[in-house]
């Protein structure tokens, strides 16, 4: 089980060549269990529909938006932290992320920011690993089967 912070959902949208694209490719197919938690898909809604962060002239629409995530949420385990942790990180906004992955025992933050990188977060047994590396991975598992 994994988290996907916004930024790789982010980068997954601006191109489809990235590592990114493709763990979002894979959570789509069904092949990566993910969770999220409300605050998780309040973020990801914020992240995408900010203005101009899709460029001048944005190839998806905010009605395409909101079919994609449907789609992500329609394939994710929903979770409800039961509990806070806040303020965790140096961006308290990441602390959702934090909070999901344990309620979710999940292992992995997928995500390309460096605030995951703190120390305490492998004390909770949470690897932050970014895109590229956990699509390595996961292509290593697919062949090991």
């Amino acid at each position: 089980m994994i988290v996907v912070d916004a930024n790789v959902l982010l980068s997954a949208v601006r191109s489809s060549r990235g590592a990114s694209h493709q763990v979002l490719r894979e959570m789509l197919a069904g092949n990566v269990a993910f969770a999220v938690s409300p605050a998780i898909a309040l973020e990801y809604a914020d992240v995408l529909k900010r203005p101009g962060i899709l460029g001048v002239n944005p190839w998806l629409s905010e009605e395409k938006i909101d079919i994609l995530l449907d789609a992500v949420f329609s394939r994710a385990h929903l979770i409800s932290p039961w509990f806070r942790f806040r303020p965790f990180l140096a961006d308290a906004k990441d602390d959702i992320y934090i909070e999901c992955t344990l309620a979710a025992g999940a292992t992995f933050i997928v995500s390309n920011d460096r605030h995951f990188r703190h120390p305490a977060v492998k004390a909770f047994g949470i690897s932050a690993v970014s895109a590229g590396a956990f699509i390595a991975e996961f292509a290593g598992r697919r062949q090991t089967r």
